[in-house]
């Protein structure tokens, strides 16, 4: 019986690639990537030689199978996303969840993972929070944000640049002006940035200087008070 290994990558500084991160990949025998061509210059930063194929969303649902045949078979298989840890926001729930259910071993490697540091330096309770990965762009999304209003946990989200003055607004339309808000960018890298405020000073913000990069968003919970 094989196994499947689940591979943090760096979200941004190479450095924070970890030993046992290379070992595994140079030992598997595949690797399964979520854009090859970006992965590939990941491999070959740090030599590894190990063959690569394709996994992603568009064709995850077909190749699941055969790759879990392939384990029961004997075949090692890392998988690893873009950036950071597989299947979280990234493909690799449904090939998880398959090795479980037809008894092939799953091991995640511990590593980078782009919500842990911008909650820790956020500032905000951290003894408690909700990951709440990409809101529903429209189906769905007002009443995303109706539940949201009422968590008191801090809550974890990632928005893309274009929709973050967007998002904001909503921020103060469903929570209120005045509740707390840290928005994370280009975290790891050269001009990673950490602005907080309340909802409506961060939206001035970046209203003024519009945002680029990676972004994750830290959202204070309803204060029982």
């Amino acid at each position: 019986m094989g196994k499947l290994f689940l591979v943090p990558t760096p979200i941004g500084n190479l450095e924070d690639m970890t030993f046992r991160a290379i070992k595994v990949l140079q030992e598997v025998d595949l690797i399964l990537a979520e854009d090859t061509r970006n992965s590939g210059k990941l491999l070959k930063h740090f030599e590894i030689n190990t063959p690569m194929h394709s996994h992603h969303m568009h064709n995850e649902h077909k190749t699941v199978d055969n790759l879990v045949k392939r384990m029961q078979a004997g075949e090692t298989i890392a998988l690893i996303s873009d950036a950071g840890t597989p299947a979280i926001s990234d493909p690799g729930f449904l090939l998880t969840r398959a090795c479980v259910e037809n008894g092939v071993a799953v091991e995640c490697l511990p590593g980078a993972t782009a919500f842990v540091p911008a909650l820790v330096n956020s500032g905000l309770p951290n003894d408690k929070f909700v990951f709440e990965g990409f809101l529903p762009d429209k189906k769905g999304r007002q009443t995303r944000f109706l539940a949201l209003a009422e968590e008191t946990r801090t809550m974890i989200l990632y928005v893309s640049p274009h929709k973050l003055n967007k998002t904001l607004a909503e921020f103060v339309q469903y929570f209120g002006a005045d509740r707390r808000v840290t928005v994370s960018r280009e975290l790891s890298k050269m001009h990673e940035e950490t602005i907080r405020g309340t909802a409506e000073e961060v939206l001035q913000h970046f209203e003024a200087k519009p945002a680029k990069g990676e972004i994750v968003v830290c959202v204070a919970g309803k204060s029982l008070k």
